[in-house]
């Protein structure tokens, strides 16, 4: 379903977000992502280079190579549009990610690396919905495995998300046993 239709407007930017997955020979996955933007308007920013309009302002690369449980192997970013000389310096950050495994903290993680001063702000923004592609591509190769269980025993899926929340159909469909309404399910509090 589209958005409802707006009022009179005109387009001003334009930022395209554009993320793929590949899984290499040895097993590994690379993950890419580009994050480009323009103005619809010639546009020069303070102490920046001047842009003309539909030009890239920002075009910034990433590449994550993970293995199948999301740590990561390699990292690296290019930057071949930039509004300041010194933009493209910041893409050496985020080589600190090698060794990191995608999951709970990564977005703290990340911050921390590559936060303020330490790393471009396109780039590092890139790498919150680069995580959630890593996981899409790495999905059929996580599923050929046997389901992740906690402590206790529980699918570690179960309060993961909204579509797993225990008293919902799929956790009925999937895990009738650790399902709110069955009598002694064991559950836990929902997390977001």
């Amino acid at each position: 379903m589209p958005l409802p239709t707006s009022g009179s407007r005109r387009e001003i930017h334009h930022r395209q977000l554009e993320m793929r997955g590949y899984q290499r020979e040895d097993g590994l996955f690379e993950i890419e992502g580009c994050v480009t933007d323009a103005k619809t308007y010639d546009f020069q920013p303070e102490g920046g280079r001047e842009v003309p309009a539909g030009k890239p302002l920002h075009q910034m690369w990433v590449r994550l190579v993970v293995d199948d449980e999301l740590l990561v192997h390699d990292a690296m970013a290019v930057t071949d549009a930039n509004p300041y000389t010194a933009c493209p310096e910041a893409a050496a950050a985020i080589a600190g990610l090698k060794g990191l495994r995608i999951a709970s903290g990564w977005a703290k993680a990340v911050n921390e690396l590559m936060g303020g001063v330490k790393g471009c702000t396109h780039i590092r923004e890139m790498l919150m919905p680069l995580a959630s592609a890593a996981f899409q591509t790495t999905t059929s190769a996580r599923m050929a495995k046997p389901i992740k269980l906690d402590a206790a025993g529980r699918p570690t899926k179960l309060n993961s998300c909204h579509a797993y929340a225990v008293d919902g159909p799929l956790v009925l469909k999937r895990f009738p046993e650790f399902h709110a309404s069955k009598a002694g399910a064991k559950t836990h509090t929902k997390t977001s």
